[in-house]
């Protein structure tokens, strides 16, 4: 069978596939608040209307259980899926379940994005490249070269110190509530750091430079009475950016708290689409410059909720 593009859909579903066209889809627990399917299907309405051969491709979104996924990813093989996405929680129980797996994301231990191969899935992690775009697009200020301190020591702190080291950043702190995390977190790349020669430190064992562009990558923020996950206004010296890679909601109490303090800040949406436009190009072939506008107009048409 096949269904509507923004049905929710489940291993049942998939187990009985059907479709002629080329089939995408997102996989997670929960999935339905996901906004992936939206901006995806603009960028393929987009290329179809100049390319004829995209009029048959489809993004599904599937909510799988966990301890369902080492089976419902050789189900998707068979039923023809040209790539998938994974979401939370699904972006570290897939490695050891894939055939291949791009170096970089091996060094972050988790991946986003599968590309079809003949013999199975082949994983590759696209967050860093749209953290890295993001900060970028947003703040106007590339990785290389900065001072970073990094909030959060769990899979998508990970993501971002990889991204930061080879993108040869200047220096590199990481602030987490748990001392047994960070300090896992700091002993896992601390060679990749090395050969980088990128100093990696924990924070406040060191105080900031000057110019210290702040990432959030911890959930603090997603709920209206979640505490700060870092008190912007004890930083010194002051930070010079703050990104935040919650989307929704669109402003967080630390994007409040920049905004009164007269710190550049920004919300992740910009690095929801940067990753979508990237995954999109592993599959396509088509750079992700080409799909990232049309993303971005498509999340702005109605903002996230």
């Amino acid at each position: 069978m096949s269904a509507p593009a923004d049905s929710v859909l489940t291993l049942r579903d998939l187990e009985g596939w059907h479709f002629a066209g080329t089939a995408l889809a997102v996989l997670g627990h929960p999935i339905g608040h996901s906004l992936s399917p939206r901006m995806h299907h603009a960028a393929l309405a987009a290329l179809a209307r100049k390319d004829s051969q995209y009029a048959t491709w489809r993004y599904f979104r599937f909510d799988i259980d966990p301890a369902d996924l080492s089976r419902a990813l050789p189900l998707f093989h068979a039923r023809g899926f040209l790539g998938l996405n994974l979401t939370v929680p699904h972006k570290v129980l897939a490695v050891p379940e894939l055939g291949e797996i791009d170096r970089a994301a091996q060094e972050v231990g988790a991946t986003n994005t599968l590309v079809r191969t003949s013999h199975g899935w082949k994983g590759f992690n696209t967050d860093g490249y749209g953290l890295a775009a993001a900060l970028h697009e947003t703040l106007h200020r590339p990785l290389r070269g900065a001072h970073v301190l990094i909030l959060g020591a769990g899979g998508a702190a990970r993501g971002a110190v990889v991204e930061c080291i080879q993108s040869d950043c200047a220096s590199l702190a990481i602030s987490n509530r748990t001392p047994q995390n960070l300090a896992g977190l700091l002993r896992d790349l601390a060679l990749l750091a090395h050969r980088h020669g990128i100093p990696i430190e924990s924070y406040p064992a060191r105080p900031l430079r000057a110019g210290t562009l702040v990432i959030n990558a911890t959930s603090a923020g997603l709920k209206p009475d979640d505490p700060l996950p870092i008190d912007l206004a004890a930083l010194q010296p002051p930070p010079a950016g703050v990104f935040d890679m919650i989307y929704n909601p669109a402003e967080t109490p630390l994007l409040r708290q920049a905004r009164a303090l007269g710190v550049p800040a920004a919300n992740g949406l910009a690095m929801l689409v940067h990753q979508g436009a990237k995954a999109l190009e592993h599959w396509t072939g088509i750079p992700a410059a080409r799909h990232a506008p049309v993303m971005a107009a498509a999340l702005q048409e109605r903002s996230p909720t």
